[in-house]
Order: C-alpha cells, then structure tokens, then sequence
C-alpha cells in the first residue's frame, strides 16, 4: 500500500502542478476477449459505445503487454489501468483511446501446440508434478523453461500484424500507423521492441519499461560469455536466432531511423535489466537513434511500471507522428 500510494502521490503532484480545466467525463470499461485465439483485456473509452457507429469517430489504440508469466490481467489488476485512465482523462492530460491487454504469452504458442499444451497433464516432461493454481509459477500448466522457450519464439511477433487485423475487425480503432502506439513491460518490453522493428513503420510510439532486450538462441538462454561479447562490441555481435522478428533486428532498428517512432523508455536504477539497458542505450546513440530515457528508484516492480504507464500515456497521440 505505501508503494502504491507514493506513485499516486506523485500522478497527483503531476496533475496539481498542471492546472486544466475540469472535465466531467466518465471513467470507460474493461472487457474480456479474444481475439485469434488469444485472451484480452480490453479498455473502452467512456464515450466509446455512443461514438463508434460513427465512421469518423475511431479512437487511436495502444497495445500494452505483460512481463513473463503474467497474463491478460496484469494491466488492469497489478498495474491498476483503469484507476489510471480515468485520473488522467479528468484532468486532460491523455487522449481518449482503446487499450487492448492481451497474453503475449499464450500468444507466442503456435495454436495448435497452445492446445496440446493446456490440455497436457499437470506434470512436466520428467514427470514431476506441477502447482497450477492460479498465481503459482507453472499455473498454465507449462514448466518454467517450457515458458521461456516459448516467449522468445518469435512466433509473437511474426504474427503480430495477423492480430492487429483481428482488433481492427473487432474494434472502432484507426489503423492508421500514427494513430498506433505499443508498449510492454519486461518480457513485454522485448516483444514490443521486435514487434516495432519487424513491423516497421506500423507504430508512432513505442514504450519499453524495464525492458529484456536480447533474444535467446534457439532453446537456450544466452550465456553470459555471449552476452558479455555482445556488448563488448557495442550490440554488433550478431547471433542467428532462427526467427525472422530476431535474426536482423539491428538493421531493422537502424532502418528506423529515417521515421522514428517516439521511442520512450524507462528503468529503475537497482532493477536487474539496468545494464542491460544502458548498453542498448548506447547502442542507440551510436546509430543516431532519438529516444527519451526516464530513469526512478527502485527494482522491477509493478510500483515503477505504473509510474511509467502514466508518463508514457501523457506523451502519445497528441502529435501527428507519421
């Protein structure tokens, strides 16, 4: 609670220190769903229902994805983007948008191995048992390295676009690449930052908190001998990683730079990714890649990544980017 309530304290400074004129619009909804297959949640503007039957009335989106072995939920339970939304909306400080949560994990499994694996029995591969309960740590049913594997598929991210066309189906949302922003933290940092260079040109604003930045190898982390040759030579070391989203991620991103997205990034200073981080950081000046950087206290916690969903919804869709 005094986490909580010491990132609430500092929206409010915010929002004192800004005076706007008061505003009486109401709070909008969170609804489940799925969409290719995927669970969602999905955040509705207040005026959403009564707006998009009206052709011109579509609302900009933001994708924001959870960290490994989270879920749909995390957005609107953990990081509390409802009670967010409606604070900042109040005060004038963010547009209206649709915000869709999925399960970028559940979403990086090929459907048809998503089955098997969610109907397998509750053991693992040596046949040990595993604690599903929700909250536990294999509660899908997958062991750890099972999850892992799978979150650095790249399978995510190939078929990002194919999941794009499902929400626009869906959704009274604009597909036009300014009106597009996504952002993730951990994990979800990662494959919003290959989702944006694979799909190049797709999104206005990208958003990394505490981000993981290197891909695995096949089934196999990286080692930290790779690791620390990789950043000895500036983020040039490059590794075959067997997924078109992976293999020429660094040329993708310095092809970025002739029409960057407003790329926002954001750590902790005792979070176990800050090296990391750093070392993309000068990756990135190195090739001339605009960026803004926030730097807080503290580790990789869901106090930080509230604070950093809040500074990165006041900067999107108030300019026309592409």
């Amino acid at each position: 609670m005094k986490t909580y309530l010491s990132i609430l304290s500092l929206v409010v400074l915010s929002v004192v220190s800004q005076p706007v004129a008061a505003s009486s619009k109401q709070v909008g909804t969170i609804r489940r769903d799925t969409l290719l297959g995927v669970p969602c949640r999905v955040y509705l503007p207040y005026q959403y229902a009564e707006r998009s039957s009206m052709e011109e009335a579509v609302f900009p989106v933001l994708y924001l994805q959870h960290g490994m072995f989270g879920s749909e939920d995390d957005w609107t339970e953990q990081g509390h983007l409802l009670r967010w939304m409606e604070m900042l909306l109040k005060a004038g400080q963010v547009k209206e948008m649709v915000v869709i949560m999925p399960d970028n994990f559940l979403g990086s499994i090929p459907s048809d191995e998503r089955t098997l694996l969610m109907n397998a029995p509750n053991v693992t591969p040596k046949g040990e048992s595993i604690d599903t309960s929700k909250g536990s740590a294999h509660w899908r049913k997958l062991t750890r390295e099972q999850e892992q594997t799978y979150e650095m598929s790249g399978y995510w991210e190939e078929h990002f676009r194919e999941f794009m066309k499902a929400a626009e189906n869906r959704y009274s949302i604009n597909t036009a690449p300014g009106q597009r922003a996504i952002a993730g933290l951990s994990m979800g940092g990662f494959h919003t930052m290959h989702v944006a260079h694979y799909l190049y040109g797709q999104f206005a604003y990208v958003g990394l908190f505490s981000p993981v930045i290197i891909p695995r190898r096949g089934d196999e982390q990286v080692s930290p001998e790779m690791d620390s040759q990789y950043r000895t030579t500036g983020f040039d070391y490059q590794l075959e990683f067997g997924s078109p989203a992976y293999d020429n991620w660094m040329e993708e991103m310095r092809r970025m730079t002739s029409m960057p997205p407003m790329l926002w990034m954001a750590i902790g200073r005792d979070d176990f990714l800050y090296a990391q981080l750093q070392d993309f950081r000068m990756w990135l000046d190195q090739n001339n890649f605009e960026y803004t950087y926030y730097e807080s206290r503290g580790e990789h916690t869901w106090d930080n990544w509230e604070n950093y969903l809040c500074r990165f919804l006041k900067k999107i869709f108030w300019d026309d980017k592409f």
